[in-house]
């Protein structure tokens, strides 16, 4: 098979090399890091988030307004209804940031101090943070090597009489493999709240992320899909976790159906609040300003998961051609939203023998000098974190109560991130990059990787 890519042109802007195949086309360049002219020129990246017009209307809308904040304020309660309207879920409930979503969740699923919640070794460390916060207990499982999502049967031999809730993430946009870890809450009597900070519009057969558990939590920090600056979002079918969530994301003040109706921009720091906190809350809410930006990011989502869509499917192609290089997978019954476009690597494919981290660090270095953007996104297990470690330490002495998040039960999470990159950086993510730019990274990676020894050797 035969392929293409594209350089700078002083002419055209971008020109497509002859198309032999990678190998004899990438071996005849020197590397940049021999000194040779880097593939992707230097301001050739979209920066994220992608602001317009559309966003700078909706921030000078609230500014003329003069209402900066509110539970009940236009562009927050605005956000909730599309959002809710989006996913196809009854309720949603707009946050300061994920993190405080997924605490609400759990706060609504009414886990308990002391509780065990089961969650992934590979994810971002809110995930297990939001449990801390609740007084439960994280306990790891190991990922499966394909979508990088909890692998069941590790599920369920982490299951205990104190276990009382699941927390599947779909890492990097992907969905995880999600049926069978349903079924198994399910069987087991365990509440699942699904982890979707990085999936906003994502698909599993046929149902947004999101949606299929008792609570679904996203993010709109500013690398995710929706960016807001900050921001999380909690959607739930049921009303029992809406309505505990929504007093507990406002110091445990319980709301009512006519605070809404009696609502008016005249008195919007009034209004007929009681002033009654009922249970322990917090202040997880957010604001107009951050409210009014995702909402025009959210009447562009479905452009940019396409364009990432599209781009992640013509890297793939290219990628897929070079021996021991597996790019992301996704099955037939998902739609991604690919928030990171990670790629593991292995090099004894190609007649190299050398440790993994070593492979990774000579290929992210030189992608970098060939102009890529690539990043790591983390080193280790979440468990592995300084946190966890004195966690595990200090429960030395309870035996009743002692955590065990030795690293060594979690091969599949340190084995994948040993082996892989992250194509694209969260300042200059994969959804907003022209194509030509997609096809010039399939071209740098292709000579960096079969020229792996010499890449080592510096």
């Amino acid at each position: 098979m035969t392929c293409s890519s594209r350089t700078r042109s002083s002419t055209s802007g971008w020109r497509r090399w002859p198309a032999p195949a990678f190998a004899p086309r990438s071996s005849v360049y020197r590397l940049a890091i021999q000194g040779g002219t880097p593939v992707v020129p230097a301001g050739s990246h979209v920066r994220w988030p992608v602001l317009g017009e559309e966003e700078r209307r909706a921030v000078r809308g609230v500014l003329e307004r003069g209402v900066l904040s509110g539970q009940l304020a236009p562009e927050v309660r605005g956000l909730e209804r599309e959002f809710a309207a989006l996913v196809g879920s009854r309720f949603c409930l707009a946050t300061n940031s994920g993190t405080s979503a997924l605490h609400l969740a759990l706060i609504g699923a009414g886990i308990q101090a002391g509780d065990e919640v089961v969650v992934p070794a590979f994810t971002f460390v809110a995930t297990a943070m939001a449990v801390l916060h609740q007084g439960a207990v994280p306990v790891f499982v190991d990922v499966e090597p394909r979508f990088f999502g909890m692998d069941p049967a590790k599920v369920e031999a982490a299951i205990t009489s104190r276990t009382r809730a699941i927390v599947p993430v779909h890492l990097h946009g992907v969905p995880c493999e999600l049926q069978p870890i349903a079924e198994l809450a399910v069987r087991r009597g365990l509440v699942l709240i699904e982890d979707s900070a990085q999936a906003i519009g994502a698909r599993y057969r046929g149902r947004m992320a999101g949606t299929m558990g008792l609570a679904g939590c996203y993010s709109l920090q500013s690398s995710k899909s929706m960016a807001a600056g900050e921001g999380g979002l909690l959607v739930t079918d049921d009303e029992e976790v809406y309505r505990k969530a929504h007093a507990a994301r406002m110091f445990g003040e319980d709301s009512r159906p006519e605070d809404e109706a009696s609502y008016s921009l005249a008195h919007a720091l009034d209004g007929n609040r009681a002033y009654d906190s009922a249970a322990v809350g917090w202040n997880y809410r957010t604001n107009e300003l951050s409210a009014a930006v995702a909402r025009a990011q959210l009447r562009r989502l479905d452009h940019w998961n396409a364009q990432a869509l599209a781009s992640a499917e013509l890297l793939g192609r290219r990628l897929r051609e070079l021996p021991g290089v597996t790019p992301p997978e996704v099955p037939a019954d998902r739609v991604p939203a690919f928030h990171k476009y990670r790629v593991q690597l292995d090099a004894s494919k190609v007649g190299v023998e050398a440790q993994p981290p070593a492979v990774r660090d000579a290929v992210l270095r030189a992608l970098r000098a060939e102009g890529c953007e690539v990043v790591l996104w983390q080193t280790q297990p979440v468990p592995g974190q300084t946190l966890f470690r004195k966690m595990e330490a200090a429960s030395a002495g309870r035996p009743d109560r002692r955590v065990s998040y030795d690293l060594a039960q979690y091969p599949v999470t340190r084995a994948i991130l040993d082996r892989s990159v992250v194509l694209f950086s969260q300042t200059y993510p994969l959804a907003p990059q022209p194509p030509a730019l997609v096809e010039a990274y399939a071209e740098a990676f292709a000579r960096v990787w079969t020229r792996l020894p010499e890449v080592l050797a510096r």
